[in-house]
């Protein structure tokens, strides 16, 4: 019997991680069919589609899964068609959240965002509700293995950068995300291989929370991810430290 659940444990476990690897790969799948769609095939040429590649191989996605994400967006197959769309509503305690989704049908997207939002004591709220408090950031993280700070800062400041900081053995520069890709390619000539690079939303505001509270806000930000068509989530809390 104890062989028999210990069995059942780990294919329920391998259940889980194959639905979350699946997950992945259908959101960098859209991601590359996005951005195939806006800028073209042409990996060269396409600094967003280079990236989500590089995204996509990092973990192991089959060349064939690739390919035809990228047909997808170019129109060679005869298929779905994704588009982006954002998302702003309330979670618990009023915080805000951010949902950034790639769908082929927004109807069906923001049923499921709203009932989600709505058993967790939230609502969905109108376009520019809590869009107002977040500033939209690219963000490009190079290993600080292969330069020194002293010459990663300098280059950051020669693009202009935001702001710059070293976290977790990596250098992450700050861009506005309207000149990411362009600021990816100057870097990538210089060159420099960059480790990977994406869009955020950063909160300016944090609505301090408990760490009970926080528990709700972080299952429902948790349920919202795992919804296949979203891709990011966002939000503005923070845990007050206890006295």
């Amino acid at each position: 019997m104890s062989g028999h659940s210990k069995w059942s444990t780990i294919k329920r476990k391998k259940g889980v991680l194959d639905q979350k690897r699946g997950k992945l790969f259908s959101s960098i799948g859209k991601e590359i069919t996005i951005s195939a769609r806006l800028f073209g095939g042409d990996l060269e040429a396409n600094a967003r589609l280079r990236q989500a590649v590089k995204k996509a191989k990092s973990i192991n996605m089959p060349s064939g899964n690739i390919d035809k994400a990228i047909k997808k967006g170019t129109g060679s197959l005869d298929n779905v068609s994704y588009e982006e769309a954002a998302y702003e509503g309330y979670g618990p305690n009023g915080i805000a959240v951010f949902i950034e989704a790639i769908t082929d049908n927004k109807n069906r997207t923001v049923a499921e965002i709203r009932h989600v939002l709505s058993k967790a004591g939230g609502s969905l709220g109108q376009s520019g509700s809590v869009a107002w408090n977040f500033n939209r950031m690219g963000i490009i993280l190079i290993d600080e293995s292969i330069i020194s700070e002293d010459d990663i800062f300098n280059i950051s400041i020669e693009n202009d950068a935001k702001d710059f900081k070293v976290e977790d053995g990596y250098y992450k520069l700050f861009f506005d995300h309207s000149v990411l890709y362009e600021k990816i390619e100057i870097i990538e000539k210089i060159p420099l291989e960059i480790d990977s690079s994406f869009i955020a939303f950063i909160p300016k505001d944090f609505i301090k929370i408990s760490e009970e509270e926080s528990l709700k806000v972080e299952s429902l930000i948790d349920t919202l991810d795992d919804l296949e068509d979203v891709q990011n989530v966002y939000s503005n809390y923070e845990v007050e430290q206890a006295a």
